[in-house]
């Protein structure tokens, strides 16, 4: 793991809400979100593909009030308030074809998750999830992922805002840091592509740079040398599902840290807490976080395992990359003795509030990274005390 010790440009990219992936994370998730408010043990698989002039539904379900779920009006009022509004770009919130196959949950599957007690519910699939923090950022998070998050934000609100008047809904963004010893200490590289208008690309190009600069400026890290590359190829008019298709769970990268550390594979959006894939990724988020907020490592990744209907994880990885002050063995061991921090399912669920979100909803997770964001329960850093004592 030398490029957390050595002098090296680490670089992550974030997309807007009205990227098409970003669309159908969206999408899936409100429908999580609709489900849930019916009933709060709705066990959910949505999967949402959307194209020109287009959005299909795919997935499984089992909520009792399910008739109440208006897929195709939550599909189109998330799709409304991103922004596509205007028919002639082929993908419009009042005009494209809604289609749904979603059906109800494999028995196979639930005899498995559903098991009455907290203590005894199973794990909703198999599969390894990971959790990571550093303290490179006040929010324990990577750098480069943290600023490319930040652009993605502040130009929704521009756009929403209409201070850039021309600017539509699809972008993305990418952020190259150098790193000296572990530390971010200047922004070598920025990237903008933005959908916008018929309008010059020089304009673009300046409005864009001095929006960039102006936003990052706080940081530090922004210098004379930065290379700014805005809209590289000259031209971004056709975007969104029209421009490419979009899909859900395909920015696993974007959600979780932007590729530093690693990844067990599993999206997030559309899945229900039952699955593993997210509530399992979200607790080990909560897990590293405050290992790193206690003081005892400045980096952490958890990695744990599960096998399905089984409730009890298979494996508990740590690894501290060298920054530990004890061995990544003892913490391994509390972890797996359950007394500060319980990966069985049902506990993560009963600890995080994953059923019934409060101050939050699952669509919310979707713009601007799953993590290193306030608001959400898995972000607190209320174990450091107790994982100082322990040690």
């Amino acid at each position: 793991m030398s490029k957390f010790n050595s002098r090296h440009v680490f670089t992550s990219e974030s997309v807007s809400e009205g990227h098409p992936d970003k669309v159908c994370d969206q999408i899936s998730d409100a429908i999580l979100d609709a489900c849930l408010a019916q009933d709060e043990n709705s066990h959910v698989a949505c999967e949402t593909a959307a194209g020109p002039d287009i959005v299909v539904n795919l997935g499984e379900f089992k909520c009792k009030g399910y008739e109440n779920v208006d897929s195709e009006n939550i599909a189109r009022e998330v799709v409304k308030s991103i922004g596509y509004d205007r028919p002639d770009e082929h993908f419009c919130w009042n005009t494209f074809n809604y289609i749904t196959a979603m059906h109800g949950q494999s028995t196979d599957i639930d005899m498995g998750v559903s098991r009455g007690s907290e203590e005894a519910q199973g794990a909703g699939d198999q599969g390894m999830m990971f959790g990571y923090a550093s303290n490179a950022t006040p929010q324990l998070m990577p750098a480069p992922i943290v600023y490319a998050h930040r652009l993605m934000a502040r130009i929704t609100e521009v756009r929403k805002e209409g201070s850039i008047p021309y600017l539509r809904p699809d972008a993305k963004s990418q952020v190259s840091i150098l790193h000296e010893n572990g530390r971010p200490v200047r922004i070598t590289d920025i990237v903008i592509s933005n959908q916008t208008e018929q309008v010059p690309i020089e304009r673009v190009r300046k409005d864009l740079e001095e929006f960039a600069r102006a936003e990052l400026s706080d940081s530090g890290l922004v210098d004379n040398d930065t290379r700014f590359h805005i809209n590289p190829t000259g031209a971004f008019i056709i975007g969104g599902p029209c421009g490419d298709a979009g899909l859900t769970g395909r920015k696993i990268i974007v959600d979780t840290y932007g590729g530093v550390g690693a990844h067990g594979g599993g999206a997030f959006s559309g899945k229900d807490p039952s699955k593993v894939d997210r509530s399992a990724a979200y607790y080990a988020r909560y897990c590293a976080k405050n290992i790193v907020a206690s003081g005892i490592a400045r980096k952490c990744e958890i990695q744990v395992a599960y096998a399905i209907g089984v409730a009890k994880p298979v494996s508990i990885n740590v690894e501290f990359f060298g920054t530990g002050k004890v061995t990544e063995e003892r913490v391994a061991e509390l972890l797996e003795n359950g007394d500060i921090f319980d990966f069985r399912p049902g506990k993560i669920i009963s600890a995080l509030g994953l059923k019934r979100p409060s101050g939050w909803s699952y669509r919310a997770t979707t713009n601007g990274g799953h993590f290193g964001r306030e608001g959400f329960p898995w972000e607190r850093i209320d174990k450091a005390a107790a994982i100082k004592a322990a040690f």
